[in-house]
């Protein structure tokens, strides 16, 4: 392969040596990929010293490996994340670059060894703050705890005013442009990224954005999706994601077996259009789960809709509020409404399950079999009320 997959000069001393996975359509077994994505990784070239950044998931390690062809040497390798897409081509670096020292968070290290059995004498700890010099180039490591995981840190290359971000300011996206030159579109993709990895930990990347004030940054590099030539973009963008308030939006998740939740469903989203209140309106069975949690970074309200099945809610509708529950976003208000054949215990499911929201319940409103002239006019004061709500919450 040599030759076949070159590094990309990026910037002085900075070449990109990642992979794109433009066929992957699935993260975790459980996020959609519809854009594919990349592994970042990267590597800085001193007047002394060589050191990579990142490595790559391992189904692309022969990539990474062409690319690292023409490199003699490696003197330093930075383990930001622990997590397989980062992380997981680690052993077979090593293994290339005997030599070479693994470098890492506090937390990481026992991580490390219990992830991808890393030899203890392989792995240095770098503090928080501490620089290494590479000649000509200095690598400073800065801790982002829960940014996403315990032990995450990104890397600032000071010469180059160059942050490398790790899982922060990333997206999922494979593209052949590795600088950013649709905003539209990163936006969107890392809204996405943002919603699904990162909301639940809002509160402390505030604290990290913070943080990261401190330094002069020209370039953010991320280990996924495009590098930000103006990191102002994705810093704003992060801002608003981390700050600002929920706006008047509902969002309106529903499965429906035999079409009476459906046009509960309908009936209500339309009596909510027409009091000045948007909505986005999610068919579980067919739903981009990425584009519901999108949904939740700005809801104020979920509205969740369900059939009763076997006296509970939906297993659609439970992973709905699951979901929701895991991601805690910043709602400030929940309404249930649906169907049932004989009864059950729908409301009080659904509730039980989402203990980290800190939500109002608006009243529900269930009807027996098909809805009626007055669960359409229990949807109307439903309606109402969530705009009441909404307009109740101070900007």
């Amino acid at each position: 392969m040599k030759g076949s997959f070159p590094a990309v000069k990026l910037s002085d001393g900075v070449h990109w040596v990642g992979a794109i996975d433009w066929d992957r359509r699935l993260f975790d077994s459980l996020i959609p990929l519809p854009d594919g994505t990349s592994y970042n990784s990267y590597l800085v070239t001193g007047e002394k010293k060589v050191a990579l950044i990142d490595a790559v998931d391992p189904a692309m390690l022969d990539v990474l490996m062409a690319r690292l062809e023409d490199v003699p040497r490696l003197d330093y390798l930075v383990s930001q994340h622990v997590e397989q897409d980062h992380s997981g081509a680690i052993p077979a670096v090593l293994e290339k670059y005997p030599q070479a020292k693994l470098l890492c968070s506090a937390k990481a290290k026992g991580m490390l060894e219990s992830h991808l059995h890393i030899a203890a004498d392989r792995i240095r700890v770098v503090e928080d703050g501490e620089e290494v010099a590479l000649g000509g180039k200095t690598l400073k490591f800065i801790y982002t705890p829960w940014v996403h995981w315990p032990e995450t840190m990104v890397t600032y290359l000071k010469e180059n005013k160059l942050l490398f971000s790790c899982d922060f300011f990333g997206s999922h996206i494979a593209t052949s442009e590795l600088c950013c030159q649709d905003r539209c579109r990163v936006y969107e993709a890392a809204k996405r990224y943002f919603a699904e990895i990162m909301m639940p930990f809002r509160h402390v990347i505030k604290d990290n954005l913070k943080k990261l004030e401190a330094y002069e940054i020209g370039v953010i590099a991320p280990s996924h999706g495009q590098v930000h030539q103006d990191p102002s973009f994705i810093i704003e963008a992060y801002r608003e994601w981390v700050l600002a308030e929920s706006k008047n939006l509902v969002a309106l998740p529903y499965v429906s077996m035999h079409g009476s939740t459906r046009k509960m469903v309908d009936y209500l989203v339309d009596a909510l259009s027409r009091r000045g209140v948007a909505v986005e309106q999610f068919s579980l069975p067919e739903t981009d789960i990425g584009k519901l949690a999108m949904s939740l970074v700005d809801a104020r309200t979920i509205v969740l809709g369900t059939p009763t099945v076997l006296a509970g809610p939906h297993p659609l509708a439970a992973y709905a509020a699951f979901l929701a529950n895991a991601l805690r976003p910043e709602v400030k208000f929940l309404s249930i409404i649906g169907s049932y054949g004989w009864g059950g215990k729908t409301v009080d499911v659904l509730a039980a399950m989402i203990p980290n929201l800190k939500v109002e319940l608006i009243d529900p409103v269930l009807c027996t079999g098909m809805p009626g002239a007055a669960e359409f006019k229990a949807l109307d004061a439903l309606a109402a009320a969530i705009k009441k709500k909404h307009e109740s919450v101070k900007q």
